[in-house]
């Protein structure tokens, strides 16, 4: 065949190719041309519906008119009563029902990708649906095995009071509302398009409003600006922003602000669980690139407390990989929990907890790994005062270790480490904690003088418990505390006043603050559901010998002890009445047993020194 082309006269052969291509062309744009007049004419519409469903991967059912006029400078299609249903990485099910839908698209032009001059949807119903491993109804594409991908450039939408049913559990959003689109005329005379809604998200009454640029002019090579506010049970986000490209929520810049009375009612405004606290501010910056979330200029405060940073999470398959870099001028456990936030069911006149009962989500450690580094100048618990408090977290989907964890303590040194894990419902904490050279007068010190007790004390915390707060893991707390003092001093009253004596009462109505030397003291607990038990009790002073019993329950952070005093040399006129020590961790209280007291004209004192030696080994 290529032989008898040749051969014909005056055509080369590359001619006669050239010649059959350009038929071929005429020939499909004619055959383009005719399929579109035929559309226009109302055939073929089955076809086109199923052509569309394939190209979408969601079922489509048409049940009224469908119009299209192709044969136009701006293409438009009109269709009444449309279903979509579900992709397949979802699960079956109704994504959208459409009363109306109108399209009309810009001029086609080789080269440019497609664009739509104006869309608009009445009587819609949305189902917006994804699971926890991020697969969306709403994604354009599989996010398993491709990159997201935004809807095409959009020049005018109308979308008036659509119904909008969202279900998002990985972001935890449960919204059932009325939301609206429409292009206004702004305040300055040029077009806006206003995005508001309002309705139930998590449960509580939220309201949301959107202004963004012209959608006239909107491009896919020039950012896309606009503003937000949303509020919700008394807390206010709002914020400003620009997309890299329009209707392309994967890849954006924002700042934002967050205030409210409780941290934890962020839960209503955006799905992210919390702890509680007081009255919060909250700014920074948020940008997103694909599967990534960026934080910076983060600056959260609340009460006294103060925390600010920069944080990244990329979440992708339903996992979230976290590393964050936190800093505080001053973190106070008081400004956490139910009670700083005024929700504690408890009156005021019951004395306020030591231990903090703030609950964190266990199950959002569940999705997550990566690394947290936290530096704070002052975290005050209680009375006590932690210095230069350091710490590296690691999350690895459930278990969480916060290993090393430094700081200084009244001039002594903690070391601890910190493990939960919280794969169960209920999770497991496991604390070990080592305090070397804390000096105990800094706490006991009240007022001007010397305090009532004072000495370098080491402690050893070694606890395994389970709850969500760290009130609730101490009041089923199982392992053992040892507190020791290898010398220092005690307020002489006070030593003489365990086995109450003239002498005793003499120098504490005196108000006498000479001070005795200690030779050495021990305290050892065994702790069993919750429950400190005391196995050794011993403070050994020159002139007395102190022993003790009793027990302090964490659920209820309550203390019931008893102290006895033996002197070591003679007294007259003793009673023996045990000192008691009750009341609560945070507000302990000293008293007198007086159904257990013995007068005694002469106590020969014959108590001996302590085996210091053995006590402390």
């Amino acid at each position: 065949m290529n032989a008898e082309v040749e051969t014909v006269p005056g055509v080369p052969g590359w001619r006669r190719g050239l010649k059959w291509l350009l038929w071929t062309l005429l020939a499909l744009i004619v055959l383009a041309l005719l399929l579109a007049v035929a559309l226009d004419a109302g055939y073929f519409h089955g076809a086109l519906v199923k052509f569309l469903a394939a190209d979408t991967q969601r079922r489509i059912r048409v049940d009224g008119p469908l119009r299209l006029r192709l044969l136009s400078s701006n293409p438009r299609l009109v269709a009444e009563r449309v279903t979509i249903g579900n992709p397949p990485w979802t699960p079956p099910g109704i994504a959208a029902e459409l009363g109306k839908v109108t399209v009309v698209f810009e001029t086609p032009r080789l080269g440019r990708e497609l664009e739509i001059a104006s869309l608009a949807i009445e009587a819609a119903t949305l189902h917006a649906v994804r699971d926890a491993a991020g697969h969306a109804n709403w994604q354009m594409n599989n996010p398993d095995y491709s990159t997201p991908q935004g809807l095409p450039i959009i020049h005018a939408l109308s979308l008036p009071e659509a119904h909008v049913l969202l279900d998002d559990a990985q972001k935890h959003r449960q919204f059932d509302g009325i939301v609206s689109a429409q292009d206004f005329q702004g305040p300055k005379g040029g077009q806006t398009l206003r995005l508001e809604g309002k309705g139930q998200l998590n449960g509580r009454p939220v309201s949301f409003e959107a202004i963004g640029d012209s959608l006239r002019n909107a491009s896919p090579h020039q950012h896309y600006g606009f503003t937000f506010t949303e509020r919700s049970s008394g807390s206010r986000l709002t914020g400003k922003g620009v997309l890299l490209e329009p209707f392309d929520m994967h890849y954006f810049d924002v700042t934002f602000e967050v205030n409210g009375a409780d941290l934890k009612d962020v839960y209503y405004l955006t799905g992210t669980t919390l702890i509680d606290t007081g009255s919060f501010h909250i700014s920074g910056k948020l940008t997103r690139r694909g599967f990534t979330s960026s934080f910076t200029d983060l600056v959260v405060t609340s009460g006294q407390s103060d925390l600010r940073g920069s944080a990244s999470i990329e979440l992708k398959n339903g996992q979230s990989h976290v590393d964050a870099d936190l800093s505080s001028q001053s973190l106070r456990l008081a400004d956490l929990g139910p009670r700083a936030a005024g929700r504690n069911p408890e009156t005021g006149s019951s004395p306020p907890m030591l231990l903090s009962d703030a609950t964190p989500d266990p199950s959002a450690l569940r999705s997550m790994h990566g690394a947290v580094r936290f530096r704070a100048r002052h975290v005050q618990v209680a009375r006590v005062t932690l210095e230069s408090v350091s710490a590296k977290m690691t999350i690895d989907r459930g278990r969480l270790a916060v290993t090393p964890l430094s700081a200084d303590v009244l001039d002594g040194k903690l070391n601890a480490q910190l493990k939960i894990d919280a794969r169960k419902e209920i999770p497991a904490v496991d604390l070990d904690v080592r305090i070397t050279g804390l000096q105990l007068g800094q706490y006991a010190r009240k007022g001007t003088g010397p305090p009532a007790i004072d000495g370098p004390l080491g402690l050893r915390v070694n606890l395994m418990g389970r709850g969500k707060s760290m009130h609730e893991a101490a009041a089923s707390a199982e392992g053992t505390v040892t507190a020791t003092l290898s010398s220092g001093t005690v307020r002489e009253s006070l030593a003489e006043l365990t086995g109450i004596d003239l002498r005793g009462l003499g120098l504490l109505l005196a108000k006498n603050k000479q001070e005795v030397p200690v030779r050495c003291g021990i305290a050892s607990f065994q702790a069993h559901d919750g429950t400190l038990t005391a196995t050794n009790l011993v403070l050994d002073t020159d002139p007395v010998l102190i022993t003790g019993e009793g027990a302090a329950n964490l659920g209820t952070e309550t203390l019931d002890f008893v102290l006895r005093g033996y002197p070591k040399s003679v007294r007259f006129f003793q009673l023996r009445s045990p000192i008691l020590i009750g009341g609560t961790l945070a507000h302990p209280s000293v008293g007198i047993q007086a159904h257990d007291s013995k007068m005694l004209l002469l106590d020969r004192g014959k108590a001996q020194d302590a085996d210091c030696e053995s006590l402390l080994r």
